[in-house]
């Protein structure tokens, strides 16, 4: 199914994926820093990298809601997804499955 993405709709999802995966690094290194107090590098790192990789995420759905034309919900959804941990790779699943990513959406 990967094939039917637009270019858009396939960069949306590279970076709906880096976003949640850093997310993911970082709440590592939160862990790591302040529940067994071991080490700060994973957040020194990671919260660079989810910097980036949050500034990335919102530019690219930005551009891929002009270019597929979503609807006010789904900017609104896609926007609002980079906020809570986690939730832009399912977010990115679901806009998939009902076609948001597509080709002449």
């Amino acid at each position: 199914m990967s094939s039917s993405l637009s270019p858009a709709g396939r960069l949306f999802a590279i970076a709906a994926f880096a976003e949640g995966l850093t997310w993911a690094g970082l709440l590592i290194g939160m862990w790591l820093k302040y529940g067994t107090q071991t080490t700060d590098v994973g957040v020194w790192l990671f919260g660079r990298l989810h910097g980036a990789a949050f500034l990335f995420y919102v530019i690219v759905t930005l551009l891929s809601a002009m270019r597929l034309r979503w609807p006010w919900w789904a900017w609104t959804l896609a926007l609002l997804a980079a906020v809570p941990p986690l939730v832009t790779v399912p977010l990115e699943m679901w806009f998939r499955r009902i076609g948001l990513l597509a080709h002449g959406t």
